[in-house]
């Protein structure tokens, strides 16, 4: 396999303090991957600005001036952190690249970790995920959360490699098939892992914020959540069908029994706390099931609508 020609792909949402030394850390690097010939000349960053609301794109500008390697897209608005990749790789497939990196703008995972990605890919993996070592750098709060969040989704059915972000390595040929997904919600992770191409793994180190603060929140996180569990699961509306089999058969035993102690020892039913206690509970389990369906219904919403995944604003190439 010929050396390949890198597209890195850096979102960026407010990162005015450190994107400076993010463009030139990863120059770098592409210097010293294109000094051992394990890429092209032609190798290049493409940062992808999801609507800044600071000076980040007047220095994207500032940089892509100064070297031609910079490339950049701008968004009209903030769309997300999802559609910033998506918009990346997109625009990298249209520009020209044998495979592309994704990685964040704080540069916290370790960059060092793309060539041993190259090595990968060019021992032929399509698809190369980076793999955290720990989370050491994590609150105890995000540990516990990150946890539930892959052991539910690998519960439900979506196959993703715990401690695996959006770092990650991928050829042109899942590039190629990514543009017959149509779906404007696509949830990345899910998607790479459901592709079926030959996939390894890397681990990396996580390193402390250079500068400024991470833009993901507690709904920022909980919003990708729903939207990896409502895209690539429908074990929610399964489980929802059984409990409410479970109810209504809970219910006619209920009945039954009620029925039975009336005819047989006259008894009349009593309990009025227990009555209450199990019509609380039942109608909060209604609810939830109710919100549960509601998010695959607005996923459904959402998708019919059509609209577009992200507007351009200026492009830089």
């Amino acid at each position: 396999m010929n050396k390949p020609t890198l597209a890195i792909i850096v979102p960026c949402y407010n990162e005015e303090l450190c994107i400076t030394s993010t463009v030139e850390t990863l120059l770098k690097l592409l210097d010293l991957l294109i000094q051992k010939d394990k890429i092209k000349k032609d190798s290049y960053l493409y940062l992808v600005d999801d609507g800044s609301a600071d000076g980040t794109w007047e220095i994207i500008n500032k940089l892509h001036q100064k070297d031609g390697r910079v490339k950049a897209l701008k968004f009209i608005r903030n769309f997300g952190n999802q559609k910033a990749l998506t918009a990346g790789l997109e625009g990298v497939r249209n520009i020209g690249c044998d495979c592309a990196v994704s990685i964040d703008a704080d540069l916290q995972q370790d960059e060092n970790a793309i060539e041993k990605f190259i090595d990968e890919y060019m021992k032929g993996a399509d698809i190369v995920s980076g793999i955290r070592n720990d989370r050491k750098t994590d609150s105890f709060f995000k540990k516990i959360t990150a946890l539930m969040f892959y052991k539910t989704m690998n519960i439900l059915g979506a196959k993703i490699p715990p401690n695996h972000s959006d770092y990650r390595l991928v050829s042109k040929k899942a590039l190629d098939i990514m543009e017959l997904y149509p779906e404007k919600y696509l949830f990345l992770r899910g998607f790479f892992n459901e592709l079926g191409l030959k996939t390894t793994y890397v681990n990396f180190d996580v390193k402390p914020r250079l500068a400024g603060e991470s833009k993901f929140n507690f709904m920022s996180l909980m919003a990708l959540a729903l939207n990896g569990i409502t895209s690539y699961s429908v074990v929610p509306l399964r489980f929802v069908t059984v409990l409410g089999f479970f109810m209504a058969l809970f219910g006619f035993l209920v009945g039954v029994e009620t029925v039975i102690e009336k005819i047989f020892w006259h008894n009349s039913p009593n309990g009025w706390a227990t009555s209450i206690i199990l019509l609380c509970v039942f109608g909060g389990i209604q609810l939830f099931c109710l919100g549960l369906i509601g998010e695959y219904v607005g996923q459904v919403f959402r998708e019919v609508k059509a609209r577009p995944r992200y507007i351009k604003d200026i492009e830089l190439k």
